[in-house]
């Protein structure tokens, strides 16, 4: 099985000034964040992904979180304009290493915008969050772009956490793990999908690498389950990063390239 390139930018020294939208600020040592990413990154690396790095953003507090600039679907890349304008910032070098891949790009524009968190693809359905960071207009934004490749895009209500993956990830067989009490399952279960409970908050945002799964170290409980559904589960020691609202998916955008 061929795996996706795995697109990851290192921590910025500013990580402790990222946007906050449901934690208090707690400090944060860059330091440790920077190990942990790099952790994150070698076990992307042993699952068989190869892995490339983004131009560092040391300016952007929360350039690290690179699935946010972009959200990749066959040979597309839809460029995004984050919810936070602090962050808009952080899109075009993630744009030009894309294209360094030989995806076509489009940008979004005013008024939309989206977070590549709020984003979730089980097979042809694209559920989209609909809260804080992304508005109405970036759900059209995305649709308008995607319904040439046959997607269908699907809004997700959320109101209990940052973006829809850090409430509502899939498994590989598109049973749906979320912290419902933060989004609306509705739309999931009218695709036909199951929905279960996330053990821990953490277990909630899922990492999928072909078959197997990354779950962050602070949810064992929702690693178990997992297992016991019938898939490998990886954990990752990301809990200097989670002080920023981070999930495991927020670390890297999976690229496919285009043959030849």
């Amino acid at each position: 099985m061929t795996l996706p390139l795995a697109l990851v930018r290192p921590v910025s020294p500013r990580l402790a000034e990222a946007e906050l939208s449901f934690l208090d600020r707690v400090a944060i040592d860059p330091e440790r964040a920077a190990a942990q990413h790099a952790g994150y990154v070698d076990l992307l690396r042993r699952l068989g992904h190869d892995v490339i790095e983004v131009a560092a953003a040391p300016e952007h507090p929360d350039g690290t979180f690179v699935e946010d600039a972009a959200v990749v679907v066959d040979d597309l890349a839809v460029c995004t304009r984050p919810g936070a304008a602090s962050r808009r910032g952080e899109v075009d070098s993630v744009r030009a290493a894309l294209e360094g891949l030989g995806l076509r790009t489009v940008r979004m524009s005013e008024p939309a915008t989206l977070d590549g968190g709020d984003v979730l693809q089980v097979g042809p359905t694209v559920f989209v969050g609909l809260g804080g960071r992304t508005n109405a207009a970036g759900v059209a934004a995305l649709e308008e772009a995607l319904a040439p490749l046959g997607r269908t895009v699907v809004p997700v209500t959320v109101t209990g956490c940052l973006h829809l993956k850090s409430g509502a990830t899939a498994l590989p067989d598109g049973t749906v793990v979320a912290v419902t009490s933060w989004l609306d399952t509705a739309p999931f279960e009218a695709a036909g999908l199951q929905v279960v409970e996330a053990p821990e908050p953490a277990g909630a945002d899922l990492l999928l690498s072909g078959d197997r799964v990354v779950v962050s170290a602070a949810a064992p409980r929702t690693a178990a389950m997992v297992r016991t559904l019938g898939f490998e589960a990886h954990p990752v020691e990301i809990d200097e990063l989670e002080k920023a609202e981070c999930g495991v998916t927020c670390l890297s955008v999976l690229v496919s390239p285009p043959a030849g």
